[in-house]
């Protein structure tokens, strides 16, 4: 049978990538504890495509993406795979991100109430130039309360959720918990979210979060901070969406911490 997908091509462009995505399957997360979280995937996976070869075989990823998601996925298992697709695809290089949703469990302030709160978390994993790197992103909901609008009224200030969301380049053997990253992150927030408050919370929350008025300037400063003294990061990236309460926009700053 004809493979016309291996068949060599003139053109001389080579493809960066080239692959599957929105690939759905089960997938289990090593916990800090030691226990497996069992959770939706959401999988992307490509290869670079040389500019002599005119395509890919696109069920080979499915073939190799279903036998990584029975095993525990982490940095260790997401490098062997990669390095397995350059051999399958015979590739200069690949890529595979993973986006799910974490849970955890959050605390109210005042009554202690038990909840849990999603979080939208990524692995990706690349091999170029016979190096594999690992990055990690995270996406946490935190409360700003504007310190312009607490400095210029006599009755309260204005304050909305906001969306912190960091990109860590990881170093090789040194592991980044999701159980250690997400409260660092909450903290840098003027006060963090909760899916169930009663009122004593509500009013610990608010409270909380006018004694500590912050600029999404102030929040991507301070995350860069916390982040460059982690023994676990290589560099990093932070962006604070806030949806603005009195505004009808969305105000935002990202900032870079380059490889260290």
């Amino acid at each position: 049978m004809r493979d016309v997908a291996s068949e060599s091509d003139n053109r001389g462009i080579t493809i960066d990538r080239v692959g599957i995505r929105d690939l759905h399957l089960p997938v289990r997360i090593m916990e800090k504890d030691g226990g497996y979280a069992r959770l939706l995937g959401q999988i992307e996976a490509s290869v670079e495509l040389p500019h002599v070869r005119r395509g890919t075989h696109m069920s080979r990823f499915v073939e190799i993406l279903s036998a990584w998601s029975k095993r525990s996925v982490s940095m260790t298992e997401m490098e062997a795979t990669l390095w397995h697709m350059l051999d399958e695809f015979s590739a200069p290089a690949a890529r595979v991100l993973l986006k799910f949703k974490y849970f955890l469990p959050k605390h109210a302030p005042a009554s202690g109430q038990n909840s849990q709160l999603d979080y939208d978390c990524s692995f990706e994993g690349t091999v170029a130039d016979g190096q594999f790197r690992f990055r990690l992103g995270v996406a946490v909901p935190i409360l700003t309360l504007c310190p312009c609008s607490k400095e210029i009224s006599d009755r309260g200030a204005h304050s909305q959720r906001a969306v912190l969301s960091v990109q860590v380049n990881c170093r090789s053997g040194i592991i980044l918990w999701l159980e250690d990253l997400i409260p660092l992150l909450e903290q840098q927030g003027s006060a963090e979210i909760y899916p169930l408050l009663k009122r004593t919370d509500e009013k610990a929350i608010t409270e909380s979060a006018y004694d500590n008025p912050k600029f999404v300037e102030d929040v991507v400063r301070d995350t860069i901070i916390a982040l460059k003294g982690h023994p676990a990061v290589l560099g990093a990236s932070a962006q604070c969406d806030s949806f603005e309460s009195i505004h009808n926009h969305v105000a935002y700053a990202y900032a870079e911490l380059g490889d260290l």
